[in-house]
Order: C-alpha cells, then sequence, then structure tokens
C-alpha cells in the first residue's frame, strides 16, 4: 500500500491508503476520494484546478515537467512547495507524502 495524507483547507489531515500499481494520478485518487478538485482539464496540465501544496515528502517527488512548471508559472499563489496533482503518478514516491489541497 501507498500512504498518504491529504490536508483540507481547513487544516485538517486525513491519512489515505491507496493499492500500488493502480496506475493513476494523485488527482484521480483525491477525485475518487471526494475531495474539491475540478481537474477541468483532465488531467492535461492546462487549468491548475488540481493544485496541491506539497508539506511533505517533496524531495523523493520527480521533478516539475515543462508543461506542469508553465502552468505553475501563471498561478499568483504558486510557491516551491506547489505541484499539479495531474502530473503526479500514484507510486512509491509520493509514499509517505503530506499534500495540503489549495483553494480553486
Amino acid at each position: 500500500m501507498i500512504h498518504i495524507t491529504i490536508e483540507d483547507l481547513n487544516g485538517d489531515r486525513e491519512p489515505i491508503e491507496i493499492p500500488e500499481g493502480i496506475s493513476l494520478s494523485l488527482m484521480e485518487v483525491l477525485k475518487a476520494s471526494d475531495y474539491p478538485i475540478l481537474a477541468t482539464c483532465g488531467g492535461m496540465a492546462l487549468c491548475a484546478t488540481c493544485h496541491v501544496g506539497v508539506l511533505e515528502g517533496a524531495d523523493a517527488l520527480p521533478p516539475v515537467n515543462d508543461a506542469e512548471g508553465a502552468m505553475l508559472d501563471t498561478l499568483p499563489d504558486a510557491d516551491a512547495d506547489s505541484r499539479l496533482a495531474c502530473q503526479l503518478r500514484v507510486d512509491d514516491t509520493i509514499n509517505g507524502a503530506v499534500f495540503r489541497l489549495r483553494a480553486t
């Protein structure tokens, strides 16, 4: 199992267990878990409505790709811990990470 923690907009944290090998993005897991993620573009890194902050575990994540970086550069509230959940695959790299939802 892959274990992550989600901090909602109120600051409450909830652990999530995700089966290994499901081949989903973090955005898809968040939507399936009924978190308020719009994902307007469907995971193409075009809308930033799946913007999350990485509170713990950022060093283990893959680097920001060009499309994600370009979209994050357009966000006035993006900072060093910002990522797009649609660009993060659910695999061992996110195990133990803590993600904060951002207002969309």
